[in-house]
């Protein structure tokens, strides 16, 4: 009999809002596998889950894999965690996955906590038709990626960091437009939950004005203008 891969979210702040689903297959699971264990230590504590955890992130992905596929096989039982929210968004897991489905192994996702969905879902904006882009291109094609957006009808949900969040509200005004409207949630389901709604400049103006703490959703309006011809093939949907 072979194990199985669970990919099990976690909150993003707030410990209540784990599942039960989750706190149960954590506890039955023979090995979980934490993006960062110091991180996931106490949340687990917290919930009496005593259990083998091994370190699984970027960082040693590509080699852990084939050790991860040879306990599924052995019938190991493993969950995947990361260190808040759903595994592979934005997070390690999309290479496990993948190696594990290619040798025709079962996995299973439960569904739960990622930040992305209350933030824009409280943003006020259109949710309808909408398009994850996480974290941008720290350097290279970053520039290249906000032009293909330019023109993108689709409301779009961002992640960043407090250190590059300015000079990412700057580049967005300078290729969306100092008016176009958006929303910004930080420390979502935490104490100090904030969410701040306005055009591109009044959100840029109050967190230029404030302490930048914590984990950032940025939630930006579509266009409603159509891309140039001469731009066409770059927008085509």
């Amino acid at each position: 009999m072979t194990g199985k891969l669970y990919l099990v979210p976690t909150p993003i702040g707030n410990l209540e809002d784990i599942t039960l689903r989750a706190l149960r297959i954590l506890k039955e699971v023979d090995l979980i596998l934490a993006e960062d264990t110091r991180t996931s230590a106490p949340m687990l504590k917290h919930f009496g889950i005593d259990k083998k955890v091994f370190a699984h992130h970027q960082h040693n992905e590509h080699k852990a894999v084939a050790e991860i596929v040879r306990f599924l096989k052995e019938g190991q039982q493993i969950a995947l965690i990361s260190d808040a929210g759903t595994p592979a968004i934005s997070d390690p897991g999309f290479l496990l996955v993948r190696e594990v489905l290619k040798e025709n192994l079962p996995v299973e996702c439960l569904p739960g906590a990622t930040a992305f969905v209350p933030a824009l879902v409280n943003s006020g904006l259109p949710n309808d038709r909408f398009c994850f882009e996480g974290f941008l291109p720290v350097k290279k094609g970053r520039q290249t990626r906000l032009k293909e957006l330019i023109y993108e009808s689709r409301t779009m949900i961002f992640y960043e960091s407090p250190h590059r969040l300015i000079k990412t509200l700057e580049e967005f005004i300078e290729n969306f437009g100092a008016e176009r409207q958006a929303a910004i949630s930080r420390e979502l389901t935490k104490m100090f939950e904030e969410n701040v709604r306005g055009t591109l400049t009044e959100i840029k103006r109050h967190f230029t004005e404030n302490i930048l703490k914590g984990e950032f959703v940025i939630v930006v309006t579509g266009n409603d203008e159509p891309a140039p011809k001469k731009d066409y093939k770059y927008y085509k949907k």
